[in-house]
């Protein structure tokens, strides 16, 4: 068998020698035989087969696996250069390059699973020197920017001291830069600008001051009473002495009031209610009408008339220049004004048109304030009537804390009845 198939082979051999020989002698080269386009025909054409064979035996997940590669394609040539120029440029373009290359590690170790204090805080330095040694104002709103992450940084990881360091020492080159130049740079504007930044540290210290972690009130209110002082004091000189060309715009009124209500807010957590509640008024007074926001310093001015009390009036002087103090209002006067503040708190939240979280929340505290003045006058018809009120109000809001203080008013309550039979 094996003789034969040699002489079978020999032959084919030479028939296909003799055909090549013929087209030589025709004038046709040996390497037309393997010409590319063949080749690439022949490509085609199994491409072809083998994606009408995928879509035989596939014909929904092929096509779907198809749109999927090219719709992944689509959104990652969208996607690329958007979070490079979005993440990765825009926030940094207002600092040199060596300077956004530090802050970018700062940011990358101040996040997520490479958190690490040490590094973050080692790079926003190395940002913070090289923004000096290239010429940025130190007082430029993005050199105080990252200064203010720092100090967040500190705070979100629960080292309050250190961000009450942090923010001191911006709190004294800011009042040194105040004393020293602010009077050579009203029309450019950044006299206004860095005594706004003054205000913002002395507020955001005395809010870590009253933090339990941190619990220094004295040093909370000092910060919040410069706060204060300094936003009132240049509304005042602007309105004494006019705006001068260039200087800029100062706080807007939400600002303001949102300043004053932080040092109300301090007063009225530390049982100063008859301090808080000129702050309340007057942050009332800029807050517009139709804010739900209205609605919150209405029930903070309602709580402070009924839970305050005034000190004692002072003994009347023997001095002629010197007059007594007024006598402090009974209570029964009190609590019915903070009765009219409650009642005008759901007016106003009924009036506003576009009602957020904070009118659904400010109806439910309002309503509970008003059984507890109904209580404090020994109502107990119309206290539970409010309380079972402002329960179903918080209920349907999702006010969990307002459902418990209701409950707790109930019951209160029912112990005040078994008392009196």
């Amino acid at each position: 068998m094996f003789s034969r198939a040699v002489p079978r082979v020999a032959s084919r051999a030479a028939g296909l020698a003799q055909c090549e020989a013929s087209q030589v002698a025709a004038g046709a080269p040996s390497w037309a035989l393997r010409s590319p386009q063949h080749l690439s025909r022949r490509y085609r054409s199994t491409f072809r087969e083998q994606f009408r064979e995928q879509f035989r035996r596939s014909p929904i997940s092929f096509p779907f696996a198809l749109v999927s590669i090219f719709a992944l394609a689509g959104w990652g040539a969208y996607y690329i250069p958007w979070y490079y120029h979005n993440v990765i440029q825009k926030p940094y373009h207002n600092f040199p390059e060596p300077v956004a290359k530090k802050l970018r590690r700062a940011i990358f170790y101040s996040r997520g699973q490479h958190l690490d204090i040490r590094e973050a805080n080692k790079y926003f330095r190395q940002a913070l020197q090289l923004a000096t040694e290239m010429g940025m104002d130190p007082f430029s709103d993005e050199i105080m920017g990252v200064k203010y992450a720092i100090a967040a940084l500190f705070e979100e990881q629960g080292y309050h001291a250190m961000a009450c360091d942090v923010l001191e020492i911006m709190r004294t080159d800011t009042q040194r830069w105040i004393d020293e130049f602010s009077d050579k740079h009203i029309t450019d504007g950044n006299r206004s600008r860095v005594k706004k930044n003054m205000v913002q540290i002395n507020l955001k210290l005395g809010q870590l001051y009253d933090c339990p972690y941190v619990n220094e009130p004295q040093d909370a209110e000092k910060r919040l009473v410069e706060a204060v002082e300094g936003a009132l004091g240049e509304l005042q000189r602007r309105e004494t002495e006019g705006i001068k060309q260039g200087e800029g715009d100062w706080m807007t009124n939400d600002e303001l009031g949102a300043t004053l209500e932080a040092l109300g807010q301090h007063y009225e957590h530390n049982d100063s209610h008859y301090l808080a509640l000129p702050l309340f008024l007057r942050a009332l007074e800029l807050c517009p009408p139709t804010s739900c926001h209205s609605v919150v310093l209405m029930n903070n001015i309602s709580t402070c008339l009924a839970q305050q009390t005034p000190p004692p009036a002072s003994l009347t002087s023997s001095s002629p220049s010197s007059f007594p103090n007024a006598p402090a209002p009974p209570r029964t006067a009190l609590v019915d004004q903070a009765r009219q503040w409650a009642d005008k708190a759901l007016q106003r939240a009924g009036s506003i048109t576009d009602q957020d979280e904070e009118c659904n929340v400010g109806c439910a505290v309002a309503t509970h304030n008003l059984g507890e003045f109904y209580e404090m006058e020994g109502k107990i018809q119309d206290a539970r009537r409010k309380y079972k009120d402002a329960e179903q109000l918080a209920k349907k809001i999702g006010f969990r804390e307002g459902q418990a203080n209701a409950k707790a008013g109930i019951a209160r309550l029912k112990e005040l009845e078994k008392a009196q039979q």
